[in-house]
């Protein structure tokens, strides 16, 4: 329970259908000071875990803050700066996922006795009787769907977890949550990464690795130098905006090299490729393909699904050959497969 409408409707609804529910509520970063209560739309403030307990006591159900700061400085806040360090734009809301969410919280809700983890995310969780598995499906509200940052799961985690806004959109949950009373009703959603509440990573990254973000050249596909940037982990594959150069016409970077520091532009068209290969990959259903086969994938949480091929490659890899060029396909960020509203997995993009 994040504080926020859809956790707290989520928690209600699963009482509603006669589960005996536990309120958890994760504390992972704290900033400032243990006074903070930081910006109202964060989900990790004290004023988040007050909302999150208001829920509880109205719906009658115990509460508990769990201290996962130590695994999330480690499993997310390290990752997050040791991925821009390395040239790559990393997606800390899948690690949080990933690591603490189906990791820590799910080990705490065995020791607890629970038989399952809620969360509120739109997606869906459906059993194929005929494969004998547990499918991702996409949630109902296509502008909300969530089935993108849980690609990760397994079949153990599949089975012991439920998803109670799947088949809502977010307009009926407002609604659900008006008609119980609650105060997060009209709460806005929380957009900005949590442990970075003025949204300015770049701030972020030179406070946690003083020295290593340092200006260097901005170079031409062919070597020519252009200018100077700010550091080569400020920048990301497609940025245009906040390049602070003028070179006559709209530049964007295609490359980022840490090793020499080098930033490379090039024109919109350079943006654009055909293919990437992506590593970690997980097959939801537990089996992974020996053979290349079509899906749709998706390159980001933003992008529409594209048609692609896929080629299983070994070591937990694949090769992903677009039908058409896409733009800006980033090193660090994740690509999800589709076949119509099933996930079948993903991995980060090479």
């Amino acid at each position: 329970m994040s504080g926020g409408v859809d956790s707290s409707v989520a928690a209600a609804l699963l009482k509603r259908q006669g589960y005996e529910v536990i309120g958890a509520t994760m504390k992972l970063w704290q900033d400032v000071s243990e006074d903070a209560t930081g910006p109202e739309r964060s989900c990790c403030t004290l004023s988040a875990v007050e909302d999150a307990r208001r829920v509880a006591q109205k719906l009658d159900i115990p509460h508990y803050v769990f201290n996962f700061q130590a695994a999330f400085s480690h499993d997310v806040i390290d990752y997050f700066t040791q991925e821009y360090l390395a040239g790559r734009t990393p997606n800390p809301c899948i690690a949080c996922n990933r690591h603490l969410k189906f990791g820590a919280l799910m080990q705490r809700a065995r020791e607890l006795g629970a038989d399952f983890v809620a969360t509120g995310h739109y997606a869906q969780i459906r059993y194929a009787e005929q494969h004998n598995r547990y499918q991702l499906v996409k949630g109902k509200d296509a502008k909300k769907d969530q089935s993108y940052v849980l690609y990760h799961l397994d079949q153990q985690t599949l089975s012991q977890f439920l998803l109670p806004l799947g088949g809502l959109t977010k307009a009926e949950t407002r609604q659900l949550a008006a008609d119980l009373g609650f105060a997060v009703a009209n709460k806005p959603e929380s957009q900005e990464i949590c442990f970075i509440p003025d949204n300015n990573y770049r701030r972020f990254l030179q406070e946690r690795a003083p020295g290593l973000i340092k200006p260097g050249p901005y170079v031409a596909k062919d070597g020519t130098i252009l200018g100077m940037h700010k550091g080569f982990a400020c920048y990301t594959i497609g940025q245009r905006k906040g390049l602070g150069i003028a070179l006559g016409q709209p530049m964007f970077v295609t490359a980022i090299d840490p090793l020499t520091n080098r930033v490379t532009l090039g024109c919109e068209t350079d943006v654009f490729s055909d293919r990437l290969t992506a590593r970690e990959v997980n097959w939801l259903s537990g089996i992974t393909p020996t053979e290349s086969f079509q899906a749709m994938a998706k390159i980001r949480s933003t992008a529409a699904e594209q048609p692609a091929t896929i080629v299983p490659l070994p070591d937990r890899r694949l090769e992903i050959r677009f039908a058409q060029k896409q733009r800006a396909i980033t090193p660090g960020q994740s690509v999800v497969l589709y076949d119509g509203d099933t996930v079948l997995g993903g991995g980060i993009i090479e």
